[in-house]
């Protein structure tokens, strides 16, 4: 027998030891390239759920896998949900009441309706299948059957008359649903319902700006180059993403960066509403449940980046850079990071944390667009615009590098309004800025009838002849009142004598205005303490930081309203009320979304950005709870009157 060569034969286990090594090593790689359920036709011949599965090309159909090949598979794989089996059935949620679906409507019975149209109520319904009849956009990604949590729902109605929470839906609280869960279990109830993703009036654009084109993302030839990396070769475009990321609303501007032109703006309702209408509250709703409005605010970005790109036969892989501007909660939410420090004292994030423990030198954030799901270039960029201090973010930012505050003559003042409003007052080289926590009232939160800029809304509203003269958004029937239409409210009740400085009726026995008594509209003393308060953080912030720089309301030479509610406002009724400071009315000047504007130039200006990043490190904060009288401040701000014309 021949002796075996104990070195050779090491030689060739190691060999073959290695081959091995390379064959998992390479099937770990595909597998984060190529899922082993996509068939040749990209659809899924998977028995459980995936959250790239989308719904078939025809009926009875493999479900169509709408991954993109560059993200890893595995992380999307639900191997405890099998949508194409419940799908088959066509039963409810497994984890749902078994329910009798061929029950009719009774004649007695309630009905369900999405605030314009209304449908008989039946036994076993889903909202989501209302809202198909409804025609109302609900969004999902995975087939209806629990798992991508993207079709939430308010219910405004009738909340008795769905069955309770599934499994599926035990991230959300209070009147929200996932229309695919919520099912119909009483027929007698009437029920309401409204999607979280609503398109209201949003000014999405300001004036257009000459902006020094020198973008971040630039093509040499046949390849395209992030800064000096190659990232890919030309597809035929190099587009980028400018996000206006509101609490409550969003907008988001697609820009050539060839040219610097703006080739698609589009516009909806944060949908992260169901954590709270502030950022308080989805501070709190993020550290009970983390994740779930991050991926509610991703989803809907990647809606409307896919929609867009449908429509126009894009490619999404052509979009290179995505440039955010928001304050510090919606901003971090966004990139995925922990936002507990902010709702707690002293209202600072990680990020601005670390910058001032000199771990980094901005509070600007870059990170990779694969890293938060974006579907855009496997190797884009998402930048987070700077952080000025605490709550006063990179939406702030955004609107110093549209006015171009730091430049302006004399001294100027910056207010933009919104669920959290800001003030900046700039001259002789300084800059002082506070955030004032004004909460959701002026946006319909909190007043009976109150409701965002949708269609319906009063807008402006007059006292003519004994009776209120008003006209809605898109001229249709009055159902509620927004901002704008509140503020006029508000100044023809104090012009008029109907109401004292301290929001009490003539008669003082009286509970409630009628605005439209045809269709039942009020205004209540409640709503209008609801309304003082959230004027007087607008007022305490604005009083504060004036008087901190040293100046009246008349010395301002310029005042620059920023944001989409500002636009709609009258100058004059919200100066009256005590909702805007007596600067001369010829003094101000209406930005626009000036966000949406500063993100599109910084998308487009490298030098745009360092010099950004440069001036927000100088800008003075202050806390106004912080301020010793800000207590008698903001009391006196409580009134439905001008503020004083000298600050003391």
């Amino acid at each position: 027998m021949k002796k075996i060569d104990k070195a050779a034969y090491q030689e060739r286990l190691d060999r073959i030891t290695a081959i091995f090594k390379d064959m998992m090593a390479h099937a770990t790689e595909q597998a984060t390239y190529r899922c082993p359920y996509k068939n040749r036709f990209d659809e899924c011949t998977a028995r459980f759920g995936c959250r790239n599965q989308r719904k078939p090309r025809e009926a009875g159909g493999l479900l169509v896998c709408g991954g993109d090949d560059k993200l890893d598979y595995r992380s999307a794989w639900e191997t405890d949900e099998a949508p194409r089996e419940r799908a088959e059935a066509g039963g409810p949620d497994q984890d749902a009441p078994n329910l009798n679906t061929g029950n009719t409507t009774d004649p007695a019975g309630g009905s369900v309706t999405d605030g314009t149209t209304t449908q008989p109520s039946v036994i076993g319904k889903s909202i989501f299948d209302y809202a198909d009849d409804l025609a109302v956009q609900v969004p999902t990604s995975c087939f209806r059957n629990g798992i991508c949590h993207e079709c939430i729902v308010e219910i405004q109605e009738g909340m008795e008359g769905l069955v309770p929470r599934t499994k599926p839906e035990s991230f959300l609280r209070e009147n929200y649903r996932l229309a695919c869960q919520a099912r119909v279990i009483d027929p007698k109830v009437d029920i309401a319902f409204s999607p979280l993703r609503r398109t209201p009036k949003i000014l999405t654009v300001t004036e257009e700006k000459e902006t020094p084109l020198d973008p971040m993302v630039t093509r040499r030839g046949d390849a395209v180059f992030y800064d000096d990396e190659q990232v890919d070769q030309f597809r035929g475009h190099l587009y980028g993403l400018a996000i206006d990321l509101g609490t409550t609303t969003v907008v988001m501007d697609f820009v050539d960066l060839e040219t610097g032109k703006s080739v698609h703006v589009c516009s909806f309702e944060n949908p992260q509403r169901f954590g709270g209408s502030d950022v308080m509250h989805r501070i709190s709703y993020d550290g009970s449940f983390e994740g779930e409005l991050w991926n509610a605010i991703i989803n809907a970005v990647n809606h409307e980046i896919m929609d867009w790109c449908e429509r126009t036969g894009t490619a999404r892989q052509e979009i290179y850079e995505i440039v955010v501007a928001g304050n510090a909660t919606m901003r971090d939410l966004f990139f995925r990071l922990d936002v507990q420090s902010i709702g707690q004292k002293p209202y600072k994030s990680l990020i601005e944390n670390e910058y001032l423990a000199g771990e980094r030198e901005t509070t600007a954030l870059t990170i990779g667009t694969r890293r938060l799901g974006l579907r855009a270039n496997p190797k884009a960029r998402v930048y987070g615009l700077p952080l000025i201090a605490s709550h006063v973010g990179g939406d702030v930012a955004a609107d110093l590098a549209t006015v171009e505050l730091a430049a302006q003559p004399g001294v100027s003042m910056l207010v933009d309004v919104g669920t959290n409003t800001e003030v900046v007052v700039a001259g002789n080289g300084r800059m002082i800025t506070a955030s004032c926590p004004a909460g959701p009232a002026f946006e319909g939160g909190g007043i009976q009838y109150g409701m965002p800029g949708y269609e319906g809304a009063i807008e402006t509203l007059k006292w003519e002849d004994g009776r209120f003269a008003w006209s809605t958004i898109g001229d249709t029937t009055a159902q509620g009142i927004c901002g704008s239409g509140l503020i006029d409210l508000l100044a023809e009740l104090r012009r008029h004598g109907m109401m004292s400085p301290k929001g009490v009726y003539a008669d003082r026995k009286q509970f409630e205005v009628p605005v439209v008594p045809e269709s039942g509209i009020t205004l209540s003393r409640q709503d209008a303490s609801n309304l003082a308060q959230a004027k007087a953080a607008n007022y305490c912030g604005q009083y504060i930081v004036l008087r901190t720089f040293g100046v009246a309301p008349g010395d301002v030479d310029r005042l620059f309203l920023a944001g989409g509610f500002a636009n709609y406002v009258d100058v004059r009724n919200a100066i009256d009320i005590g909702f805007l400071a007596p600067v001369p009315e010829d003094r101000i000047v209406k930005v626009g979304n000036a966000a949406v504007q500063g993100a599109r130039e910084i998308l487009l200006s490298r030098s745009r950005r360092a010099e950004l990043e440069a001036l927000v490190k100088d800008i003075e904060h202050i806390e106004l709870e912080t301020t010793p009288d800000f207590f008698e401040v903001f009391v006196e701000a409580c009134q439905f009157k001008p503020m004083p014309g000298v600050l003391v």
